[in-house]
């Protein structure tokens, strides 16, 4: 769509949005009777801290860009669900910026049922901090993400630290040297996002102090990310394993991301084979 059809909808989506909020709802004195069902414009215009002759313009569909501060207060005035947050910016032609106050993060029920259906290909969901909110059978075995017995450092579900921390992962990237540089010029991306979320720097803190490496490659501030594309492994009981590793975006959350290794013909027979094996021997 052209601009001023994007203005007319975005347009239309504030009048529906604005109907269906009540004076009640948004704390504000009844005024009886009403025409209309919902707040009027300049009660919307005082809720969100903007003009009323501004907001309207926006409303008819005038060429004005609200900025990403405007459009988060029109959020919170109208009420929206996170779905209607990003249809908002959509239509504004702005890029979703993170939640004010993130949620908890988790991975929803058929998205981990995705994840598990993938079978023999390895596959996870990772959340702004890169924590894993879900993994199927085949990421636990060929990156080592869960060990039974073990002692459990306090970032045990987080990647960035399992990939620069535990040593039995470390051994098992060939090209660890190019991978963790995709994978910290991403985490630099994903920090500028939550630069005000403290715990960010105090992952970012304790890799310093028990990675070497981390330290130096996120000194370097690199911006390219080299992750998706051929990755190998050495697993130690498997042999040599080839994968394309390809990395999908959540639409209606863009800090959660589905990762996932497609495995060539010979691996895909490998860990199928040694996957099943596995499951028979719990099934006795």
């Amino acid at each position: 769509m052209n601009d001023s059809e994007r203005r007319k909808l975005l347009g239309e989506f504030l009048r529906e949005k604005r109907s269906g909020v009540s004076p009640n709802d948004a704390n504000l004195p009844s005024v009886s009777p009403r025409r209309k069902p919902g707040l009027r414009r300049e009660e919307v215009a005082l809720l969100a801290h903007v003009g009323v002759s501004w907001y309207t313009w926006l409303e008819q569909g005038r060429d004005i860009r609200p900025s990403a501060q405007v459009l988060e207060s029109l959020s919170r005035a109208l009420r929206l669900t996170p779905d209607e947050r990003r249809h908002l910016f959509l239509l504004s032609g702005q890029s979703l910026p993170p939640q004010a106050d993130p949620v908890e993060e988790m991975a929803g029920s058929l998205l981990q049922q995705a994840v598990r259906e993938l079978g023999p290909a390895p596959a996870m969901v990772i959340g702004r901090r890169w924590d894993y909110l879900a993994w199927n059978e085949a990421a636990d075995e060929v990156f080592a993400i869960t060990r039974p017995n073990r002692t459990k450092p306090i970032y045990e579900l987080n990647l960035i630290w399992q990939f620069f921390v535990n040593h039995e992962v470390k051994r098992r990237f060939r090209a660890w040297d190019r991978v963790a540089g995709g994978l910290v010029a991403e985490f630099h991306t994903a920090r500028a996002r939550y630069l005000e979320d403290p715990s960010f720097d105090g992952l970012i803190e304790d890799l310093k102090d028990a990675s070497a490496d981390f330290g130096r490659i996120w000194l370097q501030h690199d911006a390219r990310s080299v992750l998706d594309g051929s990755i190998e492994l050495e697993h130690p009981s498997l042999g040599l394993l080839a994968f394309e590793h390809l990395t999908l975006q959540v639409p209606r959350d863009p800090d959660v991301r589905l990762m996932m290794y497609l495995p060539s013909p010979e691996t895909r027979a490998k860990l199928a084979h040694h996957l099943e094996h596995h499951s028979s021997g719990k099934r006795k």
